[in-house]
């Protein structure tokens, strides 16, 4: 290839970085980086064209408000999973038992969100680097978790987390297991932060994660867009 095919072929990688990156910010929200609630239920609505994602990122009222507000996501249930006993309330998991797991499980369109992207999300959602705890969260409960449905989900979270490893000052200590059972949780957890954003942990715990994570993609977006035109221009 001469130097200039070899120029083309590079601006053409640069322009599908950017797009791809773009996409994973925008998809937040129908295209914006703000959040809704708009058209997202509580109970999965399960088609042939939707897929399920479960992850688990410390508690489940915060990691249900952020996905919510991902364009492609149909609904967001809490739940638990992970463990051995079989139909675990909420007491029996906060008292450490059971080895479940606080979870969500997101039914999703993959023609408009991948699990891959929304894998990278679930490391923005959360501190995958602190072991059995998330903020002032403490215990095995709470522990940073993805259990995957396919081998191909087991393939795309296995790769990402190992791309995230390579760069991360710390060791990242996901699990990543196969999923078994999937207990939704009592109907007063679910849509939580939509229904109680008055209470104090939802203003002072569910709030800030939101907008944090919010902030984190705007800077991604300025960040390639600067690169994009720093790379044609200069």
């Amino acid at each position: 290839m001469n130097k200039a095919g070899r120029g083309a072929h590079s601006i053409c990688q640069m322009k599908q970085k950017f797009l791809n990156l773009l996409v994973a910010g925008l998809f937040l929200s129908g295209g914006s980086t703000g959040f809704t609630q708009t058209n997202i239920t509580t109970k999965p609505m399960i088609t042939n064209s939707t897929e399920l994602a479960t992850f688990g990122g410390g508690c489940f009222w915060c990691t249900e408000a952020v996905f919510q507000g991902v364009k492609g996501v149909k609904s967001v249930t809490s739940g638990y999973a992970g463990g051995r006993s079989p139909n675990p309330t909420y007491h029996e998991v906060c008292e450490g038992g059971t080895g479940h797991a606080e979870v969500i499980q997101i039914d999703f369109d993959p023609r408009e969100v991948s699990y891959g992207q929304l894998v990278e999300l679930f490391w923005h959602a959360h501190d995958p680097t602190t072991l059995n705890r998330q903020g002032a969260d403490t215990g095995t409960q709470y522990r940073s978790i993805i259990l995957y449905s396919s081998e191909e989900q087991k393939k795309v979270a296995e790769a990402s987390k190992a791309k995230l490893a390579a760069y991360s000052l710390k060791p990242i200590v996901t699990e990543i297991v196969p999923l078994t059972k999937f207990y939704p949780a009592e109907d007063y957890h679910q849509d939580y932060y939509s229904l109680n954003k008055n209470k104090p942990y939802c203003k002072l715990v569910i709030q800030p994660k939101l907008e944090k994570f919010e902030k984190i993609f705007q800077y991604f977006i300025f960040l390639f867009y600067f690169n994009f035109y720093l790379h044609i221009f200069i």
